[in-house]
């Protein structure tokens, strides 16, 4: 099963991913996020301390998805990756990204990971309601996010958008 859940800044929708995979007996998350800053760790530490003792192993990956090894990605796991947004951000301006080509290595990686997963919770942000225009780079970011969650949209089973920690079905079932 592939589930993607949606929502705008601090919305619950990493709450509620992982309350997907509560009952999963081999659980892996994804971080993608780099380290950059105090923010992004003060962020990566409050997100360790909300799913502390929630049985997820934690992977930091954050680009080439599709080069995860056996050992990393052991079949029939259930895994929750978060978020997308930085996936992408990555796969496109970090020295390790895939630049030109982070489009085909994101969704060819997500493939991947669907294919070896017994449940695939993905965790992606809506930022595209605040209707300002940004730099090339920025809006490049923009579009490339937007495609990448329409496809996956499109592909997996369900999509959940969450709302002020209400979370919302938008495509077929959840359990």
């Amino acid at each position: 099963m592939t589930t993607l859940v949606i929502g705008g800044a601090a919305s619950g929708k990493s709450e509620y991913a992982e309350s997907l995979l509560v009952s999963a007996k081999k659980k892996l998350y994804i971080a993608t996020m780099q380290p950059f800053g105090q923010e992004a760790q003060q962020r990566i530490k409050r997100h360790r301390s909300l799913r502390a003792r929630k049985g997820f192993e934690t992977l930091e990956r954050f680009t080439a998805l599709g080069d995860l090894t056996d050992a990393e990605l052991p079949d029939g796991c259930s895994v929750l990756l978060e978020c997308l947004g930085n996936l992408v951000a990555n796969e496109l301006f970090s020295p390790d990204g895939a630049k030109e080509e982070a489009e085909n290595a994101i969704l060819d990686g997500m493939k991947f990971l669907a294919g070896r997963c017994r449940h695939l919770v993905v965790v992606t942000n809506d930022v595209f309601s605040d209707g300002i225009t940004y730099d090339a780079d920025t809006e490049r970011y923009l579009t490339l996010l937007g495609c990448c969650n329409a496809m996956l949209a499109a592909q997996f089973d369900a999509v959940v958008e969450v709302v002020c920690g209400i979370p919302i079905v938008l495509k077929g079932a959840t359990t």
